[in-house]
């Protein structure tokens, strides 16, 4: 089966002209799938409610390596740069995992500022490269599709932790 054909934006970003391919769908619905697992759908949870980090140094306190913590957050981080880089390949179409997969973009939200400490202590400037591609090429695409909804969404992550870390 042929792939994709792509169009180059403006701004130098690929987007897919046609729709899913079988295979990609299969795939989507796949990578969708393990989401539901229990012990990662444990995990996601955990990263969304507390997962709040300044530095490298706050995140091995809050989820050392070795702790329950450390597991979710090494599951949810591994679990979407894994997916991210099967979108980057190509192998999963990206309109339709932007469409329905933004959690991505929360926890890129969540990790960003710690990434270059996060590189530089496992000396590896990959780390979580995956991740961060999708995320820039999200925020593009979802600007032009939805102006604002990105400002709306760090609001909103904002806010919740605010109450969040008042109920605590």
């Amino acid at each position: 089966m042929p792939a994709p054909k792509k169009n180059l934006q403006k701004e130098g970003q690929a987007t897919m002209e046609t729709k899913p391919t079988y295979e990609q769908a299969q795939l989507h619905l796949q990578v969708y799938d393990l989401r539901r697992e229990a012990r990662l759908r444990q995990a996601r949870d955990w990263f969304f409610r507390n997962y709040r980090v300044h530095s490298f140094d706050d995140a091995m306190r809050l989820a050392a390596p070795g702790t329950e913590a450390g597991a979710f957050s090494g599951m949810v981080l591994s679990y979407w740069e894994q997916a991210c880089a099967l979108l980057n390949y190509g192998l999963l179409h990206e309109d339709l995992f932007f469409e329905t997969s933004g959690e991505f973009f929360g926890v890129w939200e969540q990790v960003k500022g710690i990434l270059p400490q996060a590189r530089e202590h496992f000396a590896n400037p990959q780390f979580l490269a995956h991740l961060e591609k999708a995320a820039q090429r999200f925020e593009v695409w979802q600007g032009r599709r939805a102006p604002g909804h990105i400002a709306a969404m760090r609001q909103y992550m904002r806010q919740t932790q605010t109450e969040t870390a008042k109920a605590a």
